[in-house]
């Protein structure tokens, strides 16, 4: 298995798509990570916090960190030096959170929204009605070190290729809705993270910005 031969047919697909890939390099090691740097893949994909805090120094200071799994208020402090990007932010207390770490390394950080797509209780995030009220409220706001610059989702794990479609075009949906809305200052809808390996060709044609991609380039978890 060649992970620059992967990351080139990705690449190839994504063309002229709008998407791109975050390559997700949880529990392998930071060699591979290297081999895809070499490759010319730049966007990693941690789910913890403590596998990125150790592996980002040993890599370039170009690459770009992105944490997509759960975060809690505790461990943010641990990133915000470096993160570029949070896809899991699902309340206001971990927004309040990061923007307070943010600024106390003098960075603003982007974040996105978690939305609960899924059929299924173990997947995390605000629902569409919470989402729309934490945007209304005023709090994110008054935030000066994060920027919301958009949505992540995580459709129900199934062999339904429609349901999966439904999911991911229902949340492109909303984000469209969110765009034409009035929005906070520090709040935009660019990205649109949804797809991963098993489902990340339907994401693109629903209008994924981002796709999260780990055992298609890195080969299945040991």
């Amino acid at each position: 298995m060649s992970i620059a031969r992967n990351i080139a047919e990705f690449e190839q697909r994504l063309s002229g798509t709008g998407c791109r890939l975050v390559a997700v390099t949880k529990t392998k090691p930071v060699e591979m990570l290297r081999e895809a740097y070499a490759a010319g893949c730049k966007r990693f994909g941690e789910n913890r916090v403590q596998e990125m805090a150790d592996k980002q120094p040993q890599l370039p200071a170009d690459v770009e960190w992105h944490l997509i799994g759960h975060l809690q208020t505790n461990k943010v402090k641990y990133i915000a030096p470096f993160v570029a990007l949070i896809h899991s932010v699902d309340s206001l207390k971990l927004l309040q959170e990061i923007d307070k770490q943010a600024a106390k390394n003098q960075r603003v950080i982007d974040c996105l929204l978690q939305i609960f797509i899924a059929r299924e209780e173990t997947k995390f995030g605000l629902d569409y009605a919470e989402a729309e009220a934490l945007l209304a409220s005023g709090e994110v706001e008054r935030l000066r070190n994060v920027r919301v610059v958009g949505l992540m989702g995580m459709a129900t794990f199934t062999e339904n290729r429609e349901q999966v479609k439904q999911e991911f075009r229902r949340l492109k949906q909303f984000f469209e809705k969110l765009k034409a809305s009035p929005l906070p200052a520090n709040v935009s809808m660019q990205e649109l993270s949804m797809g991963m390996s098993g489902d990340y060709g339907t994401a693109v044609e629903e209008g994924s910005t981002l796709v999260r991609v780990g055992s298609a380039i890195f080969g299945e978890r040991g």
